[in-house]
């Protein structure tokens, strides 16, 4: 594991085995939307994939996961890791805007996330999906993923679908959004300077 921080980029290197999954991160929070995602579930990828495009991060992934099993191991885990990789790209967080929240119109879909990286952790998730599979991936899973995201960067996520008719939407939306609002949570804010956003002096 590794963890770097400069005046330009911050990033993180996670390398996360358990008997159900092996995971391999490289996070840039300041990238270029690059991505190079492998976790088995092919529409898992494509969400990830443009959460890293969205987010205008650089993201290399790998997951070999149980999926003999089921996929929960696999979401679930990924989620972990990358909520990881951004508390530890983050530092000690002096600087940034620590929340940030958008909407997000996906045709007849809007998708609403905010994101407090409070040091704390919770999430309320409301996909309004009513199907079990949405591509290859299991649907009920997508709440697993922003749990486990929430858990590995001791963060606040809440995310709802406001309306929409097509659960690919539905889904694609809420990664959007959580991207772009995460990608304003971890900006650093010039005026704050190098000052912790809390009244605590801790995050």
């Amino acid at each position: 594991m590794k963890t770097k921080s400069t005046a330009h980029k911050r990033t993180a290197e996670i390398d996360r085995k358990t008997a159900e999954t092996q995971i391999s991160l490289r996070l840039t929070i300041e990238g270029g939307g690059k991505y190079k995602v492998s976790t088995g579930i092919r529409f898992f990828d494509h969400m990830l994939e443009l959460f890293t495009r969205h987010g205008a991060f650089d993201l290399e992934l790998t997951c070999k996961g149980d999926l003999d099993v089921d996929q929960h191991h696999t979401v679930e885990d990924v989620g972990i890791a990358l909520g990881e990789a951004f508390d530890r790209a983050l530092g000690d967080k002096k600087g940034i805007m620590r929340a940030g929240y958008f909407l997000m119109p996906m045709d007849e879909t809007l998708g609403i996330s905010a994101v407090d990286l409070s040091g704390r952790v919770s999430s309320v998730i409301d996909t309004k999906v009513k199907t079990r599979l949405v591509g290859d991936l299991q649907s009920e899973l997508v709440e697993d993923f922003f749990e486990g995201f929430a858990r590995g960067a001791r963060a606040n996520v809440h995310l709802k679908t406001m309306y929409g008719r097509s659960n690919h939407h539905k889904v694609e939306a809420l990664f959007k959004a959580f991207a772009r609002a995460l990608r304003f949570a971890c900006m650093r804010d010039a005026q704050l300077g190098d000052m912790l956003p809390s009244t605590k002096g801790l995050l």
